[in-house]
């Protein structure tokens, strides 16, 4: 008879169900690997492990702080990865820059960090390359390179504590670095002929945006030397008939009176954003430990405590830290933190990717610290 709906079941399902033979698996034999089995010869015939040797074999070279022995290793294991395997092939470039970095082949290291950099399609790609240029700018002591490099991580992952810990840090050492000098000229002028070579000479810049060429590319420094050139030009003025103790001491005059007004305006800006974004890791920090244990929550603490007595050493008065607090909590949903914790992997084409990371320092300071240009009161 037809059922009402019109269905018929299929003859299958009545049918008796065939008998399976149990049949007697092979025994099965871990391989047993003892410490440091990657560091003996070995004759295999297998690419995958002849690659995964050296890639331990770098590792742990790397580890050892014997990086040119890595860097030789990850060389050749690159030499014999299928171009196939991207993921491998990207971990590989990026301990192969790393290496670069500490043995002081800076331009090679930043080469690589950018064709890493064009060839991002997800947010993990662009977090590893953005913490692999920061390492390279920390070695080369690039401070303003360091806080783009962070910047740009924080728009990534705007509550991460440590991004902002390091940010604040960073900060801090920019104001020490903020007068100016003949050293400290020099050291911005190195940084700016690497960034310059691989950066800003790419036409594409940042995942296609075009960047500023370096004739168009100014900083701090530069505007106030045009400011305060003639002031300056006084300094080598000074008659080469004085005494060399006389010479100094009048120079240092010269500098005090030039430089004061300028160093107290712009380091109260850079101590603002140092210490809002200090108080900015502490909230994260705290919101954190109540689902931390362990050696966790004790990491956790201890940076918390750090952070607290840097913050005291701003002397801040009560309502001024108050104020800070607010500005810089008042974005801090429990759905936005669970977002942010889930760690989703964004996976779009590199034209997407330009969207996620603020390419310029005013519009990350406006979106953070906008709020906070307000009279600098300390107690």
């Amino acid at each position: 008879m037809e059922l009402p709906l019109g269905f018929e079941f299929e003859e299958s399902v009545f049918a008796p169900s065939r008998e399976r033979v149990a049949s007697c698996s092979g025994s099965y034999a871990a391989r047993r690997c003892e410490p440091g089995w990657f560091c003996e010869e070995m004759n295999s015939e297998d690419d995958v492990e002849v690659l995964t040797v050296k890639k331990f074999r770098g590792d742990l070279a790397y580890r050892q702080q014997e990086y040119q022995a890595a860097l030789c290793e990850y060389s050749g294991c690159l030499l014999l990865l299928p171009s196939s395997n991207v993921a491998m092939g990207r971990d590989v470039k990026e301990s192969q820059a790393r290496c670069l970095a500490h043995l002081g082949r800076h331009n090679e290291a930043l080469e690589i960090a950018a064709k890493l950099r064009n060839g991002a399609t997800n947010t993990d790609h662009l977090t590893t390359v953005l913490n692999l240029q920061f390492a390279i700018y920390r070695s080369l002591e690039c401070l303003e390179e360091m806080v783009t490099c962070l910047q740009q991580l924080i728009c990534l992952h705007p509550f991460n504590p440590w991004d902002w810990k390091l940010l604040a840090e960073t900060y801090m050492s920019l104001s020490q670095s903020r007068s100016p000098s003949l050293g400290s000229d020099i050291k911005l002028r190195q940084c700016r002929g690497l960034t310059t070579n691989h950066t800003c000479k790419a036409s594409p810049g940042l995942f296609g945006r075009e960047t500023e060429s370096p004739q168009e590319k100014h900083s701090w420094r530069e505007d106030f030397y045009s400011q305060h050139s003639s002031k300056t030009n006084d300094i080598w003025a000074i008659s080469d008939s004085i005494s060399t103790t006389e010479k100094s001491e009048r120079q240092n005059k010269v500098i005090h009176a030039a430089f004061g007004d300028w160093r107290l305006g712009a380091l109260k800006d850079v101590c603002i954003h140092a210490c809002a974004s200090f108080v900015r890791a502490r909230l994260l920090l705290q919101l954190t430990q109540s689902q931390q244990s362990s050696f966790a929550l004790e990491s956790n603490l201890k940076t918390q405590q750090e952070i607290e007595d840097k913050v005291k050493g701003f002397g801040l008065k009560e309502e001024a830290l108050l104020l800070i607090t607010e500005a810089m909590g008042e974005d801090l949903l429990p759905e936005k933190l669970k977002e942010d914790i889930q760690g989703e992997v964004k996976c779009v084409g590199t034209s997407a990717l330009t969207s996620l990371v603020t390419v310029s320092a005013a519009d990350f300071e406006d979106k953070w610290f906008q709020k906070l240009k307000v009279p600098w009161a300390c107690g």
